[in-house]
């Protein structure tokens, strides 16, 4: 593990130290565990950015494809 220096305001200090006595670990270990957690949701944000980037990119003249969809796929499937 690498150290490092961090700064926290007195009320963030403090409220990290609430959390560690809280879960009954360091305060080093809720600074960790926080900073997974916001690496995760950055991550998850950025597959969810990409997912809707491509909504609307792929169009089709078919405007009843909820209704229709078996006639839609009624050839391709049995060819």
């Amino acid at each position: 593990m690498l150290r490092m220096q961090v700064q926290f305001t007195e009320e963030q200090a403090e409220a990290l130290r609430r959390e560690a006595r809280r879960r009954g670990v360091s305060v080093a270990e809720v600074v960790r565990q926080a900073v997974d957690a916001a690496l995760r949701r950055g991550e998850e944000n950025a597959r969810w950015r990409r997912a809707v980037a491509v909504v609307g990119r792929f169009a089709d003249r078919a405007r009843d494809v909820a209704r229709e969809h078996d006639r839609y796929l009624e050839d391709p499937l049995t060819d």
